[in-house]
């Protein structure tokens, strides 16, 4: 048995956001770290150092790794901010500003 049903909860619709000039359907309280999972994307961070890939660490807001740009803000930890209709979100390289 579906569990919304059984709860009778009437959940809002789905929304859209765009990550990287892509639109995701995003549901209404998720953060934006389990709507870009949800839509198959694991990885949305490369670190300083090396380029390497990171995405969701911890979960919880602790490591630093989810770091995304959202509506042009870098350094937002995706496994916290909730995602709202029409966010800009982009894979953020290195600490998000211009480093040169």
């Amino acid at each position: 048995m579906d569990p919304l049903r059984l709860a009778r909860a009437r959940p809002e619709p789905a929304f859209t956001v765009t990550f990287d000039g892509r639109e995701i359907e995003a549901l209404p309280g998720r953060t934006i770290a389990a709507v870009l999972w949800a839509a198959g994307v694991t990885s949305w961070r490369t670190t300083r150092v090396g380029g390497r890939p990171r995405g969701v660490f911890c979960g919880i807001g602790v490591c630093f790794d989810c770091l995304v740009t959202v509506n042009g803000r870098p350094g937002q930890r995706a496994c916290l901010v909730v995602a709202r209709p029409g966010d800009t979100i982009r894979t953020q390289e290195g600490t998000g500003h211009d480093d040169t």
